[in-house]
Parts: C-alpha cells; sequence; structure tokens
C-alpha cells in the first residue's frame, strides 16, 4: 500500500510523475541517470573554467553562474522526486514546499537575467572587440551576476511567501512532481484572483524584459555580421551565438508555455511535461551545448583530463 497519506493532515501530497510500472520505471531509471549526468556535467563545466587559465574570461565566468543555477535547479526538484518514489512516500512539508518554490523561481528568475547578461556579452564581443575588456570588466560581470541572483531572489521571496500564507483546508493532493505555484495555488480554499494577476504580470515581467535585452543584442550582432567582409569572421561570430541562441530558445520556450498561457489552457500532464523538460532535461543539455563545438572548452577538458590521469 502505497504512503501517500499524511498522518499530521499538514503536509502536501505530490503525486509525482510516475507509477510503479515496468515502463515507468525504465522512465524514472532514465531521469535519474539524466540527473546524475546533469550534476557531473555542470560541475565539470564550472571546475574547467574555474580551472584553466584560457577560460578566466568575462563570457565563460557568466557561463559558469550559469551552470551553478542548472546544477542547484535539478538538486532542488530530483532528489526528492526520486526518494518518494523509491522509498513509496509522497508527502512534503509546508517548509520544504516553500523551499521548492524559493529555489524554483530564483534560480529560473535569476537565469532568466543570467542569458540576457550573456547576449550582451556577446554583444560586445562581435560589436566592439577594441573595447571588450573595457565594456566587460571583472566589475560590470560580477553587477550582472550579483542583479540576476538578486532579482530571481526577490521574484521567489514573493511567490513563495504569498503562496505559503493561503489557507489549504480542502485537498492537499498536488498533481505533480513538485511543488510549483499555479497548482498549489488552485488548491488555496481562499480568493487568489488578486495575487495569480500579480504572478502572471510578474511572471510575464521577468520573462519578456530580459528576451527583449536578448533580441536587441542579437539584432545588433545581426546587423554587425551581416556587414562582415570576412566569411571566416562570420562564421566564427554564427558559431559564437548559435550555442547561446540554441539555450535561450531551450529555456524561454518550455517557461513561456507554462508561465504565459492562459489558465483556462493549462492542462495538467502537458504541465508534468514541459516542466520535466525544463527541470530535468535543459540542465543537461546545456553543458553539452556550450561545450560540443567549442574549441576552448574541449581543450581545457583534455588538459585536465591529462593533470589528472599524470598524478
Amino acid at each position: 500500500m502505497e504512503n501517500s497519506t499524511d498522518s499530521t493532515g499538514t503536509n502536501f501530497i505530490l503525486l509525482g510523475l510516475f507509477d510503479h510500472t515496468q515502463t515507468h520505471r525504465v522512465l524514472f531509471s532514465l531521469v535519474f541517470m539524466t540527473f546524475i549526468a546533469s550534476l557531473v556535467g555542470n560541475a565539470l563545466m564550472i571546475l574547467l573554467i574555474h580551472t584553466d587559465p584560457r577560460l578566466h574570461t568575462p563570457m565563460y565566468f557568466l557561463l559558469s553562474q550559469l551552470s551553478l543555477m542548472d546544477l542547484m535547479l535539478v538538486s532542488t526538484i530530483i532528489p526528492k522526486m526520486a526518494a518518494n518514489y523509491l522509498l513509496n512516500s509522497r508527502s512534503i512539508s509546508p517548509a520544504g514546499c516553500g523551499s521548492q518554490i524559493f529555489l524554483f523561481l530564483t534560480l529560473g528568475g535569476g537565469e532568466c537575467f543570467l542569458l540576457s547578461a550573456m547576449s550582451y556579452d556577446r554583444y560586445v564581443a562581435i560589436c566592439h572587440p577594441l573595447r571588450y575588456h573595457v565594456l566587460m570588466s571583472h566589475k560590470l560581470c560580477s553587477q550582472l551576476v550579483a542583479g540576476s541572483w538578486i532579482m530571481g531572489g526577490i521574484d521567489g521571496l514573493m511567490q513563495a511567501s504569498a503562496t505559503m500564507s493561503f489557507p489549504y483546508c480542502h485537498s492537499r493532493e498536488i498533481d505533480h512532481f513538485f511543488c510549483e505555484v499555479p497548482l498549489l495555488v488552485s488548491l488555496a480554499c481562499a480568493d487568489t484572483t488578486v495575487f495569480e494577476l500579480f504572478r502572471y504580470v510578474c511572471c510575464t515581467l521577468m520573462l519578456l524584459i530580459p528576451l527583449s535585452l536578448i533580441v536587441a543584442s542579437y539584432s545588433l550582432i545581426l546587423g554587425a555580421v551581416l556587414r562582415m567582409h570576412s566569411a571566416a569572421a562570420r562564421k566564427k561570430a554564427f558559431t559564437t551565438c548559435s550555442s547561446h541562441l540554441a539555450v535561450v530558445g531551450l529555456f524561454y520556450g518550455t517557461l513561456m508555455v507554462i508561465y504565459m498561457k492562459p489558465k483556462s489552457y493549462h492542462s495538467v500532464g502537458h504541465s508534468k511535461v514541459v516542466s520535466a523538460f525544463y527541470t530535468i532535461f535543459t540542465p543537461v543539455l546545456n553543458p553539452l551545448i556550450y561545450s560540443v563545438r567549442n574549441k576552448d572548452v574541449k581543450g581545457a577538458f583534455r588538459n585536465w583530463l591529462g593533470k589528472t590521469y599524470a598524478m
């Protein structure tokens, strides 16, 4: 019998992503291996960036922060999901639920602004290469990173505190594999209209303001690339930007489906699939996208392997 009840009546019940059929056991194994790969890939990316002098540039400093956010994101969601599945339990405390919401929104919001900072970095590198190290100073990079974390943290704190302040006096079953604001608020036995309007406006701004900066940066980049006379220079510029654009497309595409779609169009099954994509698969794809076609990262990895085996 599944341990899906809560003896105190205060905990929430996560219905999860998988059941205990053979097919779902295989899917769970794949998800867990993806989680391990994400931890290893992002941790290795951070290690390479901080140990190889060739990667001590603004672009890779920002990339190391992206890897840190991705590493923390999967660690916020997957271990609890895996523990509940393996222990045949579905319970999560209000404190645990609030922590998941805060960390998830902090990291998601922070990543929105960090991706816009990375697009600005590419704009400066391509459009103002001679002034790159002046315009992208260490101080500015630190400020951009700090601003990303702070903006994400403010959003996470506001939404988590507001969501957990509602009374939940009826069903506490969340048809999801982690605590997500839209589904949790739908269980509240109070009028949440004002909060839902505020949340929709807040999420829209958190997505559209950074996305507008990204679009503006890449519009200027595209204009500069098209004016280049050298085919080799154009190819190098497109190669440099394609990785970042792929990450932006994956991240913003999935988030917009969840947070900017009208409530009437929400489907629980669809939300689970999209949420699984950006909480499980996007973090493991990011290090792959940035390393497969990147000679500097591959060179740093070979040097690290050489030093490791030489010890």
